[in-house]
């Protein structure tokens, strides 16, 4: 079932605004400075005028839009507020009611059902095709050097005794002398220690590649030996130290690890191809 009642304009930019403010700023349209309002603005007219073309063709009579699909685009919106009467004041301040929401989401929908069945002949990449574009684009599959670390830290935080420069300086001091003995006790020390979120893993941050952390701590991890563990090094946010677990060489993917996903991406950039070809046939057609 698909709804047939037609939208304002008015109310096709309203809706277009309220998701666009959202999306694109993190905030509510009333909220937008000018710069972002015109920005939004000049995106909702260029939507709008490609979403008339669109469902002026004679593909859009082929596609509908089914209720569960509209209902859950309707909740989506929903959870982007804290509750459901936050919700329905960021529609009514918009000048928005519920049903001018539901028609525009109906059209939106219809464009990207649309955009779908003209692309519903293209065939899928075969593994022939995707293992010739594996073997004359070996750099797409390069899989850089990465290390698996773990991570103690203690805060600087003149706010509290414990944590002034100082006394976090002769804590992580203590910490790294006891590590320096009994290396193997790092999770433990991170455990009980440690005021990063990763403490509760023994410190374990995970493989991180370069540029991962902070740059301070990826320059001392990037320059360390695996389970190696480093001197204290310091941040705006504390003292630190580091253990590198293990070294992951630069590699290169395989192809049978990357075939099924390789010919999906590339059926899919074959249909945005045929999408791209057809939208601009028809934003040349005369009239338009």
């Amino acid at each position: 079932m698909t709804m047939q009642a037609e939208v304002s304009t008015s109310d096709t930019i309203n809706y277009r605004l309220l998701r666009i403010a959202n999306e694109r700023f993190g905030t509510n349209p009333d909220s937008m400075s000018r710069e972002q309002a015109r920005e939004a603005t000049d995106i909702a007219r260029r939507e709008m005028f490609m979403e008339q073309a669109i469902l002026q063709q004679p593909e859009a009579r082929q596609v509908a839009v089914p209720s569960s699909e509209l209902d859950s685009a309707v909740q989506m919106i929903r959870t982007r507020y804290e509750s459901d009467d936050d919700f329905e004041e960021a529609l009514a301040a918009f000048g928005l009611s519920e049903d001018a929401l539901l028609n525009a989401l109906e059209r939106e929908l219809r464009v990207e059902a649309v955009m779908n069945y003209v692309t519903s002949d293209v065939d899928p990449v075969d593994e022939t095709e995707a293992r010739l574009y594996y073997y004359l684009h070996p750099e797409k599959f390069e899989k850089p050097e990465t290390r698996v670390v773990r991570h103690i830290l203690i805060t600087i935080n003149s706010d509290f005794a414990e944590n002034t420069e100082a006394a976090a300086q002769e804590r992580i001091a203590l910490i790294h002398a006891r590590l320096l003995k009994h290396p193997h006790r790092f999770e433990q020390q991170a455990l009980q220690n440690s005021e990063c979120p990763s403490a509760l893993n023994g410190g374990l941050i995970g493989e991180v590649k370069r540029g991962t952390l902070y740059p301070e701590l990826d320059a001392v991890l990037f320059g360390m030996q695996a389970g190696a563990i480093s001197d204290v090094i310091q941040t705006s946010t504390g003292f630190h130290i580091l253990q590198c677990e293990a070294i992951k060489p630069a590699s290169r993917a395989s192809l049978a690890d990357v075939l099924p996903t390789l010919q999906e991406q590339l059926t899919q950039r074959q249909k945005v191809r045929e999408q791209k070809r057809w939208l601009k046939h028809v934003l040349s057609a005369p009239g338009k």
